[in-house]
């Protein structure tokens, strides 16, 4: 016959469990590529700016 566990005991391990599952959520969402710099393409853009002011 499987033994009862108390209820503070249960309490107790479903607490862990779910800072467990959070932790786990919290790593899988921040896991992605490593390399943040810019690539070639973005340094070299020039900056925007306003339409061009007409001639005239």
């Amino acid at each position: 016959m499987p033994v009862r566990f108390r209820t503070a005991e249960r309490y107790a391990r479903a607490l862990t469990a779910a800072v467990a599952a959070v932790a786990c959520l919290l790593l899988a969402a921040n896991a992605g590529p490593a390399d943040t710099a810019p690539s070639p393409a973005q340094e070299a853009a020039p900056p925007e700016e306003g339409p061009a002011p007409a001639d005239g």
